[in-house]
């Protein structure tokens, strides 16, 4: 999740917080059940006023930085949550592990394919979970995966130097390929980020990071992506066709209705959504307006400050989505998979129109402190995909999707 047209908006989560005033951003606190205390407007002065129908336990907002990696720190917070709901504590977990282990397999991925498959810092929520079933899981203590002396992720320099040494391997000086190629792979990814524990010691107990996993008991098997598009059939399984799904990750498909069914009975019995979008409309403002809307006025057309902002401080009409609408968007690239978040509860307007919780990976930016509101229109018009446990499906559409 980090498209090529958003490759540069992961930067602003360290430097955009410092444009903003104390007054403007609140400080956020977390109540004793772990859910967010986040303002319940968007922005100074504006009129939108939200009432809150379910907020679910989260970490702490985190900042991925100037780092392509939004698809970990979403999954990662999803995981964290799902350990909240599980009573097992408010635990936070190395990003930097899981994105550490499937560097490795992107780098047998390119290889494998010669240079034509994607490699970089993207990825998807499978990659994490992918990442528990055969790596294992380690707490954010044992692991930084951060050269000496750094305390946010800046990869850059580490992709570009990964890449082109993959790129010379590849070249196959000697007619073919090196036996030692990943060995010297795997020595660079440790110089930059530090080779993982193979062992560990946490609150007195030693662990492997499989062994850890398994006394959290996250169990892979038991989340599932989902989107909706009509170029596949309903009720199948297929690989989304995004630049980041690198690893042919298989989402199941459902119509609209049922996929905007799924994520609202997931959210009300108490469970979170990872959730993967398009970031580039003009109604996304999490970052000045803590807010992501579809207004039925065009706000690319309204290029004069004062008019655009006061479609984010006044509550308006937003266009309905259908599965077609929807499915154009993702067909002429219009929607795209730029950012990875996580949906952790709901709320209403003084309209009556339904909204989103939704936590980032920026930082604690905005009036919400790192948190903003998404309309349920731009989440039906904008999502690429989401994950979800199984169990927080409807019984009725998890029967039509063979779960």
């Amino acid at each position: 999740m980090i498209s090529k047209k958003h490759s540069l908006l992961f930067a602003f989560g360290f430097f955009g917080a410092l444009a903003l005033t104390a007054q403007e951003m609140p400080k956020q606190t977390m109540k004793q059940d772990n859910t967010p205390d986040i303002p319940l407007t968007n922005a100074k002065n504006s009129k939108y006023q939200f009432t809150i129908i379910k907020d679910n336990g989260a970490s702490s907002v985190k900042n991925q930085n100037r780092s392509g990696t939004c698809w970990c720190f979403s999954t990662q917070s999803f995981l964290e949550s799902e350990l909240m709901r599980m009573g097992k504590g408010n635990i936070p977990l190395s990003e930097m592990y899981v994105v550490h282990n499937m560097y490795l397999e992107k780098a047998i991925n390119y290889v494998r394919y010669q240079g034509h498959a994607q490699f970089g810092e993207g990825g998807e929520p499978h990659d994490v979970i992918n990442a528990v079933r055969d790596f294992g899981i380690v707490p954010a203590s044992v692991y930084r995966g951060l050269p000496d002396g750094d305390s946010l992720p800046v990869m850059g320099e580490m992709d570009n130097v990964l890449k082109a040494m993959l790129d010379e391997i590849n070249k196959l000086h000697d007619g073919k390929l090196n036996p030692n190629w990943f060995k010297a792979f795997q020595g660079a990814l440790d110089g930059y980020m530090g080779a993982v524990p193979a062992e560990f010691t946490y609150e007195g107990k030693t662990y492997t990071p499989q062994s850890y996993a398994k006394s959290l008991g996250i169990n892979p098997d038991d989340y599932v992506e989902i989107t909706s598009f009509t170029h596949h059939p309903f009720y199948t399984k297929f690989a989304l066709e995004v630049p980041d799904n690198w690893a042919g990750g298989q989402v199941y498909n459902v119509p609209l209705d049922e996929f905007h069914q799924i994520t609202d009975n997931a959210i009300q019995n108490g469970y979170t959504v990872e959730w993967g979008a398009d970031v580039s409309e003009a109604g996304f403002g999490a970052k000045k307006y803590s807010l992501a809307i579809v207004p039925q006025v065009d706000i690319g057309n309204n290029t004069a400050s004062g008019v655009k902002d006061s479609l984010f401080l006044n509550p308006v009409a937003q266009k309905e989505i259908t599965q077609e609408i929807r499915q154009q968007a993702f067909d002429n690239l219009s929607t795209t998979d730029d950012h990875g978040m996580q949906i952790t509860g709901m709320a209403k307007d003084q309209n009556g129109d339904e909204f989103y919780i939704v936590k980032n990976s920026w930082g604690k930016i905005g009036y919400c402190s790192g948190y903003f509101y998404v309309s349920a229109p731009y989440f039906l018009y904008k999502t690429t995909s989401i994950m979800v446990n199984k169990n927080a499906i409807p019984a009725n559409i998890r029967k039509k999707m063979g779960l």
